[in-house]
Order: structure tokens, then sequence, then C-alpha cells
């Protein structure tokens, strides 16, 4: 438990780094659209409660095989899933490899240990 909430802790502080960037504000602003017209779509096409149309929505962008037995039924809503699908899972990559850029940043910078690139550029510039 003490290992969960320091991995939340560092996370969290992560996420404090990564918002002050301009991409990540970016992605997350983007997503947050996406995942709007998802909800939107699914409620009004589909005829979802809100509260499907939101885990539906957001649980088909993470990168994983979960099988949450939500599928579109209509023609449209399927050639609409695919096209979010496509646009959504990418940005939601780019968004968690932000994510964990930062909680890599922010370790090293913890820690005080230095990156192999920032050695390399160290190195570079002695030469």
């Amino acid at each position: 438990m003490v290992s969960f909430l320091l991995t939340a802790v560092r996370l969290l502080r992560a996420l404090g780094v990564a918002i002050k960037e301009k991409v990540f504000l970016s992605l997350l602003t983007t997503l947050l659209l996406i995942n709007m017209s998802g909800v939107l779509f699914y409620t009004s096409v589909e005829g979802w409660s809100y509260v499907d149309a939101i885990y539906f929505s957001w649980i088909s962008l993470i990168p994983t095989s979960i099988d949450i037995g939500y599928a579109p039924v209509t023609t449209f809503g399927k050639i609409f899933t695919m096209m979010y699908l496509v646009v959504g899972v990418g940005l939601m990559i780019s968004l968690l490899a932000m994510i964990a850029k930062a909680v890599l940043r922010f370790d090293d910078d913890e820690t005080g240990r230095t990156s192999i690139k920032q050695r390399l550029d160290d190195r570079r510039k002695v030469k």
C-alpha cells in the first residue's frame, strides 16, 4: 500500500510538471474534445445512457484488449467508431508517452541522476 501511495504521489508531481507544457495541454484538450464528441454521438445515435457513453468513450481509447461488452449497433455508429478509435488512440498514446516522459524526467531530477543523453551532450562539449 505504501508503494502504491508513493507511486501515486510521484505520478501527480510529474503531472504537475507536464501540465505546464503547451504540447501536453494541447493534447489533453484535444483528447477531451474528442471524448466529448464520442459521448454526444453514442448518446444520440446509439441511444446509450451518459454513463455508458462516457465509459465506452474512455475505455475504448486506452490501448488494451479489454472486452467491455459495448459495441455500436448502427452502421453509422460502426463507421464513426472506426474513425474515433484511429484518432483517439493515437492521441491517448501520445498523451501517455508525455506522462511517462515527465515521470522519468521527474525521477531523474529527484534522484540527482543525469540521463544518458545529457551525459553524451556533456562529453561532446568537453571534446
